[in-house]
């Protein structure tokens, strides 16, 4: 049992008031940290500046396929950008459209697609009386974002050490059609750092559903964001589980290279059957011309092999692996058996999750804002940012530098205990 939950009413009162000195110091010292997203750090993007120059003044600006990237076309992408694209996806280039920065964009446009135009012959998502969508929880706020934009109904799923609970997301998709699709996050999740087993992959595929139209969007963001490169994992490939089940549509694939080179000016990537992708370039032949071609040739070029890109995540990984073991340090220093609260130890990804005592999160997320240390907010981990035990906190260490995480950590241990205590006060 956490020692704080055996303390007598006077030593929760002497320990209160010893925490508080603590934490009002903190806030005397006027710091100005942020832990809220999960932004590459400086050093991290440092790493990228030679691709700038990639495309000098004496660079051959024609793709390897003939296209003139300074120009008009090529709507689906560069053959460079594909191949680039095919080792974060876990698929074969011609399966893929190539796209701009963010891959939030390509599932937004995805959605709206789905919603304007449905799919196979189904009716337009926007047309029926309701929709409704799988959300594992706790999970990413902006996909959820996009469904409430829509309209949709979210549904959280409890967001085990495997995956999704698969059999409630069995019996949910099986019995409404009004249920159209799941998150998913299969590897190092947002913000757990879980990793989908193959039986939650092989689950995921071949599961009936109510709803011919039903979707799984696969959102690959951290394939090859490893902390210990020489310890990779790989999770099974939901194109190839989809087919063997007989479901060779289900699957929507999405990555980018946010987190990889630049955040404000990456590529992105959409794998999918090519019934879907011919779907998605009949109306992306309406909406664009073509994507920014230059930038794909600069991605395509300077991550031109596994080797390269292999080389550029291991950098990566040394420049995070220590920042997430300073926090799993001081969280275990500073909480274990005092606190009654749990959190993720990731091997891979950008976010540690963290589980405080029920009925504490937001009061945690309170106190450090106001000693100048910014979280992400309590609930966003949640569809409409309402997480029912208000206990799961992320933690996001990689951007500050080491010696400022140091100092965050410090008052986020002391903002823990503080709240925990003023809860065993009352």
């Amino acid at each position: 049992m956490a020692r704080y939950n055996s303390f007598t009413s006077e030593e929760i009162s002497a320990e209160l008031a010893a925490v508080n000195a603590a934490y009002q110091g903190f806030k005397a010292k006027g710091l100005k940290l942020n832990m809220a997203r999960g932004k590459p750090s400086a050093e991290q993007l440092d790493l990228s500046r030679p691709m700038l120059d990639v495309l000098g003044e004496e660079a051959s600006l024609t793709s390897s396929d003939g296209t003139d990237c300074a120009n008009y076309g090529g709507l689906s992408g560069i053959p460079e950008a594909k191949q680039l694209l095919a080792r974060l996806l876990d698929d074969d280039p011609e399966n893929i459209i190539a796209g701009g920065s963010s891959s939030l964009t390509l599932m937004f446009d995805a959605i709206a697609r789905l919603w304007t135009f449905g799919t196979e012959g189904n009716a337009p998502w926007g047309t029926l009386e309701r929709v409704k969508w799988l959300c594992p929880s706790p999970g990413y706020d902006r996909h959820f974002a996009i469904c409430e934009t829509f309209g949709m109904e979210l549904i959280p799923v409890p967001l085990t050490d495997e995956g999704p609970d698969m059999d409630m997301v069995e019996q949910l998709a099986a019995a409404d059609p009004s249920i159209k699709g799941i998150w998913c996050v299969p590897q190092y999740s947002n913000p757990t750092g879980i990793v989908y087993s193959s039986q939650v992959v092989n689950r995921l595929a071949s599961m009936a559903c109510a709803a011919p139209d039903f979707r799984i969007f696969w959102d690959n963001a951290y394939s090859v964001h490893h902390l210990y490169p020489q310890h990779p994992v790989q999770v099974a490939d939901i194109a190839a589980a989809c087919v063997a089940a007989g479901n060779p549509n289900r699957y929507l694939k999405f990555a980018s290279t946010s987190k990889i080179t630049f955040p404000g000016a990456g590529i992105s990537g959409l794998a999918a059957s090519p019934s879907n992708i011919q779907e998605a370039l009949k109306v992306m032949g309406i909406q664009m011309v073509g994507p920014d071609k230059l930038n794909q040739l600069r991605h395509g070029r300077f991550l031109s092999t596994d080797e390269a890109l292999q080389n550029h995540m291991a950098s990566h990984g040394k420049l995070l692996a220590p920042k997430f073991q300073l926090v799993d340090r001081k969280l275990s220093e500073g909480l274990k058996g005092t606190v009654e609260c749990s959190w993720s130890s990731p091997q891979g990804g950008y976010f540690i999750s963290f589980e405080a005592p029920a009925g504490t999160a937001k009061r945690i997320v309170a106190l450090a804002k106001d000693a100048g240390v910014q979280l992400t907010g309590a609930g966003a981990t949640w569809p409409y940012g309402q997480d029912p035990k208000d206990s799961n906190i992320r933690i996001a260490p990689s951007m500050p530098p080491l010696d400022e995480l140091d100092q965050a950590m410090d008052v986020f241990v002391t903002c823990v205990k503080l709240a925990a205590l003023e809860q065993l006060a009352e």
